[in-house]
């Protein structure tokens, strides 16, 4: 199996990022059934990325903060043991899938049927993922805002 680089701008969260997503998440507890449900989510999110390798790990944290800042609505949670977002409806709406779930050379960013990428007859809603550069940062964030849009 091919090596496969990754390019980020970052080696992952920051310490003070990592601080203000324990800070939300307690936020969220706080706040009662519906919010603690929220922070579980995101804490499940968060440990799943954790445990990927290194590579996929950085990617997962990138996507990460590009979909939460892009559309601060959707909720964190794993779905099928990948990082995923869902709307308010609970439908996962995208996700990322990284290359060692299943062994392949590069890690996935997916869209589901929630997602309002609709284009005609065909349309993409899966997209290959090698590296992290301001270009792909720029794509995902045009698609996480047209999801939910």
């Amino acid at each position: 199996m091919p090596t496969k680089t990754t390019t980020t701008e970052t080696d992952g969260f920051s310490a003070e990022e990592r601080a203000a997503m324990k800070e939300r998440a307690a936020e969220l507890r706080a706040a009662g059934k519906k919010g603690a449900k929220a922070a579980d989510g995101l804490d499940a999110l968060l440990e799943r990325i954790a445990q990927m390798d290194p590579d996929d790990r950085a990617l997962a944290e990138r996507v990460h903060v590009a979909v939460t800042t892009a559309a601060p609505g959707l909720v964190p949670k794993t779905w099928y043991g990948m990082p995923a977002y869902a709307n308010e409806d609970g439908k996962v709406v995208v996700f990322f899938q990284d290359s060692g779930k299943f062994g392949y050379r590069y890690s996935t960013l997916g869209f589901q049927d929630a997602a309002n990428l609709d284009d005609g007859d065909l349309w993409p809603v899966s997209y290959a993922l090698m590296r992290w550069s301001p270009s792909v940062e720029e794509r995902v964030t045009e698609l996480v805002r047209a999801a939910v849009s």
